[in-house]
């Protein structure tokens, strides 16, 4: 009888589910943590304490409070600012967008050697300097350049000014950013396949219309990823503006420059980068709620 008291104890002290097994477990479930440590420390040190320091620069400079802030919402000129860039940003995303899922589609339906050298064409602009590139377009659009002078030549028109003017700012910026949508587009291209568009015209659905009923809503998180990236990068842009753009029509990145650096006024130009730091979160978070609620549509649809 005593013997099998203790064997019962035993089991119930060496059961899975037992008090024993919780003590061993229990102090080995925040170990993993120690890892996330150094990182931690090292996003707080390039990171948090940067962008620490601006804010406080913000409502301290040139006293305490919110002076800054005040100039920046009271001053017409920051907000027409603030709006050239977010459309122009704007307009770069739409431009790489029309441009790189007809590429990103066609490196899906190639030959691999072919795929190869398309992915080569897209990689080739980031091993180049920005600024070479941007010198480049300045030489190309320029009033006696030679596209001005190719349609001079051929339709009798020009100089056209395609530089200093947003249309060669957009231009520039979105050759810069396009193998940044190009890329994820791709990648979600590549995941779908590529009987679904043969079965739904089977099923009577002409090629338009499976395109954006089957295709398109698959392909939707590599658009969404491709945009959001190119739209962030575009708002801080300063080589290509200060190129290719004109002085009255400068953006947010050139007037943060001119407040720090040419009026040496560091409160007004942490106050516009914590306006822009604090807007493009605003547009995240409204994008990402956006997304959501149209993929929770798209289920209930299904």
């Amino acid at each position: 009888m005593a013997d099998t008291t203790t064997t019962h104890a035993r089991s119930k002290r060496s059961a899975p589910g037992g008090d024993t097994a919780k003590q061993v477990r229990e102090p080995k479930s925040w170990r993993p943590f120690l890892l996330l440590i150094p990182a931690f420390v090292v996003v707080s040190f390039f990171f948090l304490a940067p962008l620490i320091d601006v804010f406080y620069r913000s409502i301290s400079d040139p006293t305490l409070g919110v002076q800054n802030y005040v100039w920046l919402f009271t001053t017409p000129t920051n907000m027409v600012v603030a709006f050239r860039t977010f459309a122009t940003s704007l307009l770069v995303t739409i431009v790489c967008l029309l441009i790189a899922y007809p590429y990103a589609y066609l490196m899906t339906v190639v030959s691999d050697r072919t795929r190869n050298m398309l992915q080569l064409f897209i990689m080739l602009p980031l091993w180049t300097s920005i600024l070479v590139r941007t010198l480049a377009w300045l030489v190309l659009l320029q009033d006696t350049g030679p596209i001005n002078g190719i349609l001079e030549a051929v339709f009798g028109i020009g100089p056209l000014p395609l530089i200093r003017s947003t249309f060669g700012v957009a231009l520039g910026m979105s050759q810069v950013l396009l193998p940044f949508m190009v890329l994820p587009i791709y990648s979600a291209l590549a995941k779908i396949d590529k009987r679904l568009l043969p079965a739904a015209a089977n099923l009577g659905a002409r090629p338009v219309t499976a395109f954006f009923t089957v295709y398109l809503p698959l392909s939707r998180p590599g658009i969404f990823a491709g945009s959001v990236t190119v739209f962030i990068l575009g708002l801080g842009f300063y080589i290509i503006p200060a190129l290719l753009g004109s002085s009255k029509e400068i953006m947010m990145s050139a007037l943060m420059y001119q407040q720090i650096s040419g009026f040496l006024l560091w409160g007004h130009g942490t106050a516009l980068g914590i306006f822009m730091l604090a807007t493009t979160i605003v547009v995240l978070a409204l994008l990402g709620r956006a997304s959501k609620g149209t993929n929770l549509f798209a289920g209930r649809g299904k």
